[in-house]
């Protein structure tokens, strides 16, 4: 479609935004209006450099700084961020993602994800692997969201997807019923890892990190599968963990 016929289409059917249903101001290359995409509760060092909880900031700084929960008990993969708080803004827009089925959604979210740590998507990483969802589930919504989160990344970043290299080997609960240790239990080997995936730095990207329970056995069981490194990448991390 030329340039002319898409002025056409705007003027005549003109682009709201799916969060708030304003409508987008011209020119904006992803389908979020600017109030939404400013509102989005974007993480600010400094944090964890393992987990990428948010930490309180120090005079002179720890460099690098590290919660007490991986000081006591380092987790399996080497470091995780996410681009934001699940709050607010950016949680309605999760939401409309995965439950009202709107995936252009996903193309600002991981916009936000390269804004907050594209750095970490360098020539080192090999390969991103997003968490994969029960197959039932992903047949009732129709896609997998951190798939398509992954490929919007992979087209900025020049990395390839490996969607194969991890996969779910057993259902399990939905993660948003259960407590802490509720959480572990429920995704004790529920994976399984590709030897594909052997000597590779992976990068897992996920949608949301709550307890770090899912990203913590997909890291476990591909580094059991030879992984050399395991990163993740989320769009949001939830602050107050549910007990």
């Amino acid at each position: 479609m030329n340039a002319w016929a898409t002025a056409v289409l705007d003027l005549l059917y003109p682009a709201r935004c799916p969060l708030c249903d304003r409508g987008l101001d011209a020119g904006r290359r992803d389908p979020v209006c600017r109030d939404c995409w400013t509102g989005f509760d974007r993480i600010e060092p400094p944090f964890c450099a393992r987990c990428g909880l948010p930490l309180p900031s120090f005079d002179p700084p720890a460099a690098p700084p590290r919660c007490y929960g991986c000081l006591a008990s380092p987790p399996p993969f080497e470091y995780a961020r996410a681009a934001g708080a699940y709050t607010g803004v950016l949680r309605d827009a999760l939401h409309t993602l995965k439950f009202s089925g709107k995936r252009s959604v996903a193309r600002p979210l991981a916009s936000l994800m390269l804004e907050r740590c594209g750095a970490l998507l360098g020539p080192h990483v090999d390969a991103l692997v997003p968490v994969p969802l029960a197959r039932e589930r992903e047949r009732e919504r129709g896609f997998n969201q951190a798939a398509l989160l992954a490929g919007h990344l992979a087209s900025a970043s020049g990395l390839p997807v490996k969607s194969h290299w991890l996969s779910r080997s057993r259902g399990t609960r939905p993660q948003s019923e259960l407590t802490v240790g509720e959480r572990r239990a429920n995704v004790a080997r529920a994976f399984s890892a590709s030897p594909r995936a052997a000597g590779a730095h992976v990068v897992l990207v996920d949608d949301i990190v709550t307890t770090g329970a899912t990203a913590a056995e997909c890291a476990r069981t591909l580094r059991a599968a030879g992984a050399r490194t395991v990163g993740v990448l989320a769009v949001a991390r939830v602050l107050a963990v549910p007990l």
